[in-house]
């Protein structure tokens, strides 16, 4: 039987997680669904035209950093809550305690990296944006800039789990 503090550790790590999970899954939301619709005068034609989030190099690579830590963080969870119900403390030489230690420093660097790169086209384009006034494009890259700062606190959680899974190791291993 566990003492009680690991099952407090069990429990900070288990809503760690689930808040990362929370952060993770608005910033997804929020990505996915940044349009823009822009009509452009030309001469004597307008031209409308339509920017989606996948249109920008930077907010793709976001995204698939947003998903692969969305999938890892997911998993993390539904191990967590089998560990808690089950009461299967990891026992010595299980392989999820390093998989925890290492999948939390890649994850964290991988959400560190989408997140400066969502940060870095969203504060470019606003600068470089030629038409201060128009609203379209400053709400699209506000939404993608509002997505990358969702990333960043979600950085901050998993570099706190990996913190708290280097604590773990020697423990375990």
């Amino acid at each position: 039987m566990a003492s009680p503090m690991s099952s407090a550790s069990l429990i900070v790590t288990l809503s760690l997680k689930v808040f990362n999970f929370v952060l993770l899954l608005i910033s997804l939301i929020v990505l996915t669904t940044d349009t823009a619709t822009a009509h452009i005068e030309i001469l004597i034609s307008t031209v409308t035209f339509k920017v989606h989030f996948d249109n920008v190099y930077a907010y793709r690579y976001m995204l698939a950093t947003n998903v692969i830590g969305f999938a890892y963080t997911l998993l993390q969870i539904v191990f967590s809550i089998f560990h808690i119900i089950m009461g299967n403390h990891l026992t010595s030489g299980d392989g999820s305690v390093l998989l925890d230690f290492y999948g939390d420093k890649v994850i964290s660097y991988l959400l560190l990296s989408g997140a400066a790169a969502g940060l870095g086209v969203s504060i470019d384009g606003k600068s470089h944006l030629i038409d201060k006034s128009n609203d379209h494009f400053n709400n699209y890259l506000s939404r993608g800039f509002a997505a990358a700062n969702l990333l960043l606190p979600a950085f901050l959680c998993t570099v706190i789990l990996s913190i708290l899974s280097s604590y773990a190791l020697p423990k375990k291993v």
